[in-house]
């Protein structure tokens, strides 16, 4: 795919219009999706269909008549078209100095060439002054069964992929940080809400369980020592036996409890 603006597009196209639509001024949501495969812990990233590296986090607006969950979940559901995704609201980002104006005017610097003429004075529009304002963000992370995610891109993006978390390219404004805060905040969070469920598919073996704690905190546990913690928490009905071939040597499977709120 070609890194560079289509010649038949406005950067106002591109960028929505967005200062006439019907968002909250000033405030966005910055949205952190993981999913988990093959002993890998992974976020889901776009790229922007602009030349330069220019990568951000799943992130969108809130509408005036939407609750912020709402608005959570409806960019959610955009990028993975998944809804009703488990989501937790982790931490606001509010810096006096907190504004996109430094990446912007970047982008705007390297694409100076593919821009119309009309766009070369984007910074004299309405939607530049929109957009480069101080903004507040409510940061979300996500937890999901990747399997059945179907990455959706936007108008802005030349690709939206999954990375490894100990791969993750350096993002635009303060993204890298808030992936950061959202990765500590899973991690405190995991034994307390007893989330870590929602990256794996409905039925699972405790060794799963045990790879996935293992990923998050990269460390290894003692097998019987994890299986007793993680079954004392009483939140799993066991199933029948995973086919291996081997009948004696084969691991039960387990769901998560029809009693147990999942989200």
């Amino acid at each position: 795919m070609k890194n560079e603006i289509k010649q038949d597009e406005s950067a106002s196209t591109r960028w929505l219009n967005l200062s006439q639509q019907n968002y909250i001024n000033q405030v966005s949501i910055d949205c952190v999706i993981f999913g988990y495969q093959e002993r890998q812990l992974k976020v889901l990233i776009p790229k922007l269909l602009y030349k330069g590296d220019f990568w951000v986090l799943p992130s969108g607006f809130v509408l005036q008549d939407e609750d912020v969950d709402q608005a959570a979940q409806r960019i959610l559901c955009e990028r993975t078209s998944i809804k009703g995704i488990y989501l937790e609201q982790f931490q606001v980002f509010g810096r006096a100095n907190r504004n996109s104006k430094e990446f912007i005017n970047r982008l705007k610097d390297i694409n100076y060439e593919t821009l119309k003429e009309s766009d070369k004075n984007f910074e004299q529009s309405i939607d530049y002054k929109w957009l480069t304002q101080r903004f507040i963000s409510i940061g979300y992370y996500a937890l999901v069964d990747i399997n059945k995610v179907v990455p959706q891109k936007s108008i802005l993006d030349e690709s939206i992929e999954w990375y490894n978390i100990d791969e993750i390219p350096p993002m635009v404004m303060d993204h890298n940080e808030i992936l950061e805060k959202a990765l500590q905040t899973l991690r405190k969070d995991i034994d307390e809400k007893l989330n870590v469920f929602n990256l794996l598919p409905e039925k699972f073996t405790i060794a799963d369980v045990q790879e996935i704690y293992e990923t998050i905190f990269e460390r290894t546990y003692v097998r019987t020592n994890f299986q007793k913690k993680i079954l004392e928490f009483n939140v799993l009905e066991r199933l029948e036996k995973k086919f291996t071939g081997a009948a004696n040597k084969a691991p039960y499977l387990y769901r998560f409890k029809d009693s147990v709120t999942k989200k």
